[in-house]
């Protein structure tokens, strides 16, 4: 990020500091202020009194005004305590297993069971309650939130976790809210819970480089985003850039991503499964599968964070020279093959991307002939 004067920065530094992170702080517990965590499973955290558990905060400087992350540990044979919240909530199950119960005000309840590799959301302003299964082991999950965005808002936390209303078209108790499969429109899957995250079938995405697949999601009917996407042995995918809040969870295989500011270096994160990268706001990056079976991964944001055409296109999925955010493989930075190619060697393999040049190739010189 720029430096500007001290001078500058003091004048400013009143409005650094928000209710959101005043809040975090009064709970008890730490912000990391990190975009890239070599492992979440390893991560460490604090007593949360109020939660009946353990928990940290993870997000960077740009996206905790949008929207944030934190894990969370159940120990061995608890629960949690009951929470209500009237912002939206994600979740991922790091480690181990349990179960959840959601209600609301007229009394309806569903309980439902999950496990490392699960993916589910809370309905608005929803009564919920985990519990660990295991006697033995911890329980350790991931929540993607928006609770910045309405904590800066409101400001009073009392109003935030304790008001009474039931958002009737988000839950009504329904016996299968947390069982359906969902229903399936172009690359969007409207559900409420994902069982396994790392086996869910996805629908082929070539846009996006290499082949592949990808998958959306609108879980418990919020307005957050999160889609899944998985790549290939032996390739790897576009560069591109958006807004802030995006926590990018790897859940299977091994690799490394760039990261880069505009007319910056680029950085280079390695990972695997466990890792986390979260892209500063308009930062390009881009992933690489350096390993033996098909690397995938989730990534969990805010959809106000998405920056789409007239036609609804995420502008991160449309070329640069047509005026989108997505780098073409024939405009990258040489050293991105050279380095990719490289680290395959290393692990016994060869490039697959040859094919996907010559079809880019083709698609840009037709798009060249049509102008």
């Amino acid at each position: 990020m720029p430096k500007v004067s001290e001078d500058l920065a003091k004048r400013f530094a009143t409005e650094k500091d928000s209710k959101y992170q005043a809040w975090v702080h009064n709970e008890g517990l730490d912000i990391i202020a990190a975009h890239y965590v070599p492992n979440l499973h390893e991560v460490e955290v604090k007593p949360w009194p109020r939660r009946n558990g353990y928990g940290v905060f993870i997000n960077h400087e740009a996206s905790r005004h949008s929207n944030d992350c934190y894990v969370c540990d159940i120990p061995p044979g608890g629960k949690l305590a009951p929470q209500r919240q009237l912002f939206e909530e994600m979740i991922y199950v790091l480690d181990g297993h349990g179960s959840t119960s959601v209600w609301n005000d007229a009394g309806q309840e569903v309980t439902f069971e999950w496990n490392a590799g699960s993916l589910f959301a809370i309905p608005l302003n929803c009564w919920h309650q985990h519990f660990n299964g295991s006697g033995m082991e911890k329980a350790r999950y991931l929540a993607v939130t928006n609770a910045p965005m309405v904590i800066n808002l409101y400001e009073e936390a009392d109003f935030v976790f304790n008001t009474p209303y039931d958002f009737k078209s988000r839950f009504q108790g329904e016996p299968e809210y947390f069982a359906n499969e969902g229903k399936q429109n172009g690359f969007l899957l409207e559900t409420n819970f994902v069982s396994n995250t790392r086996t869910l079938p996805l629908i082929s995405a070539k846009e996006r480089g290499a082949g592949g697949g990808h998958i959306r999601f609108n879980l418990a009917k919020g307005s957050m985003n999160s889609h899944i996407s998985e790549f290939p042995v032996g390739t790897y995918k576009k560069a591109h850039l958006h807004g802030p809040g995006a926590h990018v969870i790897i859940l299977d295989g091994i690799g490394f991503s760039y990261m880069w500011p505009e007319n910056s270096p680029l950085q280079r994160y390695d990972w695997q499964e466990g890792s986390m990268i979260v892209p500063p706001d308009r930062w390009y990056h881009q992933h690489f599968n350096t390993g033996h079976k098909p690397a995938r991964y989730l990534a969990l944001k805010y959809e106000g964070t998405s920056i789409r055409n007239e036609q609804g296109v995420p502008k991160a999925w449309i070329s640069k020279r047509v005026g989108g955010d997505q780098i073409d493989y024939a405009d990258e930075d040489p050293i991105v093959r050279e380095t990719f190619e490289n680290e395959l060697r290393k692990n016994g393999l060869k490039s697959q991307m040859e094919p996907v040049y010559e079809a880019e190739r083709a698609t840009l010189e037709a798009l060249a002939a049509d102008e």
